[in-house]
């Protein structure tokens, strides 16, 4: 049961909530600090069994049909796989929240709450963001959310310009990565921002929210700001060339990288900086 959990939990991702947090610490001026490590456990296997257990306890007729899933693009559940799934999103998450609630302050721990309770909202209902042209890609941007919330967990102060340029590439990436699903999502009357918008359409939204977060990427860290640049408009481009679904199916897997080669660039100069003394907590 456990490997078949772990398995939900799609470890391919784990980057976006790992890396994310990891990058926090770095930004609040630590290279490595004890304190981060209940958060790092957290951002791992339990939350990611939050995020996608509970799209795919939701997402079951949809899944069926989408070749993309059944590999590290999702798993395929069975109805009867629903109960475990939810007492696994309970039993590691709660007890988390719990301890977070009692040992941090208030600000990292509202930050959290909202973290959960977003990820949960985006497919589950009532409020099931995923169905809701606009509000599924903002509701993304609880991607950048440990940026926000690690800095006051340590007692810094968040890098506003670096969160905020975070929460805009999420955006971006929620609809772009979206594209590949338009068939499987529309034929059952999910009606996502890609499946409002269409290919092209998509692809503008995403590009314009890529700008933004270059822009604010250059606040912070120029070489991030052009990988940044690069890779967005380069996935942009692929897909104007060829707007078939077929295309942005082929293009995941270098979506998926996307955040393994910005943050590498990022971490190391962070790194490097923490280590040689050239960079401080802000």
């Amino acid at each position: 049961m456990i490997r078949r959990l772990i398995e939900i939990s799609r470890p391919v991702l784990w980057v976006n909530t790992i890396g994310t947090t990891v990058i926090g610490m770095w930004l609040s001026g630590y290279l490595w600090t004890w304190e981060i490590l209940p958060i790092l456990i957290w951002v791992s296997f339990p939350f990611n069994l939050l995020i996608y257990g509970i799209n795919d306890i939701y997402d079951q007729d949809t899944d069926a049909d989408n070749d993309r899933k059944g590999g590290y693009g999702g798993a395929k559940i069975k109805p009867s796989e629903t109960r475990l799934i939810g007492w696994g999103v309970i039993l590691t998450n709660v007890p988390f929240l719990i301890y977070f609630a009692v040992t941090l302050p208030w600000e990292a721990v509202a930050w959290m709450a909202l973290y959960a309770f977003s990820f949960w909202q985006y497919s589950a209902t009532p409020l099931r963001f995923k169905g809701r042209p606009i509000l599924d890609s903002v509701s993304n941007a609880d991607y950048a959310f440990p940026l926000v919330f690690v800095p006051y967990a340590l007692g810094a102060t968040p890098l506003w310009a670096a969160a905020i340029g975070l929460m805009a590439w999420s955006m971006a990436k929620h609809v772009y990565d979206a594209i590949q699903d338009i068939e499987e999502d529309g034929s059952v009357g999910i009606i996502t921002t890609a499946v409002k918008f269409g290919v092209k359409g998509s692809l503008i939204w995403s590009g314009f929210w890529w700008t933004v977060s270059t822009v604010l990427f250059w606040m912070v860290n120029i070489p991030v700001a052009i990988v940044n640049a690069l890779l967005a408009l380069w996935l942009i481009v692929a897909q104007w060339r060829k707007p078939t679904i077929d295309q942005a199916k082929s293009l995941y897997r270098y979506s998926v990288a996307f955040p393994y080669v910005a943050g590498a660039v990022a971490g190391v100069q962070l790194v490097a900086g923490l280590t040689f003394g050239s960079y401080t907590a802000p």
